[in-house]
Formats: C-alpha cells, sequence, structure tokens
C-alpha cells in the first residue's frame, strides 16, 4: 500500500473519572518529526507515545495532543474524609462533657466543615492504560485515512504516467523521419550557400549535427523510468524518497529531449512532459 505522509484521527473515550482524548494530525515532511503534548497528569507516557507512533510512521510532520477532562464535582459523589469527620465526633463529645447544654452538631453542620470531602486522587495507572489503548486506536484511524489518501495519489500518478506513455509512443515512431527531414533540410541550404556540394566534410558535419538532434535515447531512458515508477508504485511501502529520485531522472530526460529538439513537434512533447512530472512531483511530495 502506498501511505500519504497526510492524515488525521480524532478519537475519545469516558471513563468512570473523566473523558480522555487523542488527535493526531500530520503533513508532509522530508523526516519523521513528532511533536507531542499532554497534561501534567500523562506526561510521563510522552516516552511510550513516541514509541508507538514511530513503529507504525515513517516520515511527515506529526502533532500528537492528548487531552483530559475530569469529570466536574457535580457529576460524581464525594468522598467523605473520614479521619476529620471522625475527629469531628470525638471534638463533640468532649464538648458536649464539658457543656452538657451545648447544641450538639447536626449533620449539615459536619457535611459544611472545610475539608470533609477528601480529594479524589486519579486513577493514574488506569489512565495510563486507557490512554495507550486510545493511542493505538487513533494510529489504526489515522493509518487507514493515510492509506485512503495514498491511494488517490497512486491513482493520479499512474493516470499521469499513462500520459507521459502515450506521448512517448506518438513522438518515437516520428523521430527517423524528423532527423531525415532535418538533415535534408540542413543539407540543401548548405549546397546553397556551399561552391561544393558533394563536399564529403559537410556531408560529415550534417550527419553528425544530426545525430546530435536524434532523441531516440532519451526517449528510451524516459520509457525506462516510467515503467521503474510503475513497480515502485505496486511495490508499495515507503517509497517516496525513491520516487522523488524518479522524478528528477524524468525531468532530466525531458529537458534533455527539448534541448536537443529540433522540430515543433518534438518540442511541444517535451513541454507536455515537463507539464506532467511537474504535476506528478507535486504529488510524490506527500507521499511516505
Amino acid at each position: 500500500m502506498i501511505n500519504s505522509m497526510t492524515g488525521y484521527a480524532n478519537v475519545s473515550r469516558e471513563a468512570g473519572y473523566g473523558t480522555l482524548g487523542v488527535e493526531l494530525r500530520a503533513v508532509n515532511h522530508r523526516y519523521l518529526e513528532l511533536a507531542i503534548k499532554a497534561p501534567e497528569e500523562l506526561r510521563a507516557l510522552e516516552a511510550p507515545v513516541r514509541e508507538a507512533i514511530a513503529a507504525r510512521v515513517g516520515r511527515g510532520k506529526l502533532d500528537c495532543r492528548v487531552s483530559f477532562t475530569p469529570l466536574k464535582p457535580g457529576e460524581r459523589l464525594p468522598n467523605l474524609n473520614s479521619a476529620l469527620f471522625r475527629q469531628l465526633l470525638q471534638l463533640e463529645q468532649q464538648v458536649r462533657r464539658d457543656a452538657p447544654h451545648a447544641a450538639p452538631l447536626s449533620t449539615a453542620d459536619m457535611l459544611r466543615w472545610p475539608g470533609i470531602f477528601a480529594e479524589d486522587p486519579q486513577p493514574l495507572e488506569q489512565m495510563t492504560a486507557d490512554t495507550l489503548a486510545l493511542v493505538q486506536q487513533a494510529l489504526q484511524e489515522f493509518s487507514a485515512s493515510r492509506r485512503r489518501e495514498g491511494e488517490k495519489l497512486r491513482a493520479v500518478l499512474l493516470e499521469r504516467v499513462a500520459s507521459m506513455e502515450e506521448l512517448v509512443r506518438q513522438i518515437t515512431p516520428k523521430i527517423p523521419e524528423l532527423v531525415a527531414a532535418f538533415q535534408e533540410k540542413l543539407s540543401t541550404r548548405l549546397a546553397e550557400s556551399l561552391a561544393s556540394p558533394d563536399d564529403d566534410r559537410m556531408r560529415q558535419e550534417v550527419v553528425m549535427f544530426a545525430s546530435k538532434i536524434d532523441v531516440d535515447e532519451e526517449l528510451s531512458r524516459l520509457t525506462a523510468h516510467l515503467t521503474e515508477v510503475k513497480r515502485v508504485l505496486d511495490q508499495g511501502g515507503v517509497v517516496g524518497k525513491r520516487l522523488d529520485f524518479l522524478m528528477q531522472e524524468l525531468n532530466r530526460e525531458s529537458n534533455t529531449i527539448g534541448a536537443k529538439s529540433a522540430a515543433f513537434d518534438v518540442s511541444r512533447t517535451s513541454v507536455e512532459l515537463k507539464i506532467l512530472i511537474e504535476q506528478m512531483r507535486e504529488q510524490v511530495q506527500n507521499i511516505e
């Protein structure tokens, strides 16, 4: 499969202690660059989260955001501070002994006492396990989105390759005829300007120049590179750098064809090839 470096995933999970969330967002980059943001409660998870992502992602600039929203106080029953509650009962008994006529503490009085409700510590071990599981779920969705985008890129590239191959098929049979026509035209002009039209040296120069404008070899190499592009796309995996190199080679051959061109048909084909190569190069920049 071909993977795009562009991807997105956003998953969340509700638990008895609150809501966890993991968001993954990536764009193209030459290497793998990770930026992880997590709340203070989950700061220790940065290393295992980084390892989990690196095991699934080869290239791209990826931002991972881990969020945690604890339950509001009204959404769960508070925990009674048992130690303070017992102390209040003991103090009340002592006061009642010393002052029998003092009013007793009511239940409402004790529940309003500062600190009577204990802080409920977050279950860090469970939060850690849940967060790591959520990261794996996000990575699955993230990878799926990158595969879908990668298949679209693959289809676009194959379409451009087919267009280039068609251009090569159309122009290749014309090359000998174009070279011969140019050779004859050049010979006629030289014959008109020279006193000795049958001079052997003149004919040799014409043949040598005609061979310099022959682009059959460049077209053959171009075809070979296009075949390699299709092979790499069928192979799949992390192939972005390989495809980028092939784009450079295709562009090199296209430039040479344009530079050696001595006929309008060849020049026009060279321009069309360059347009298609540039379109492919832009798409290749997004492939992992």
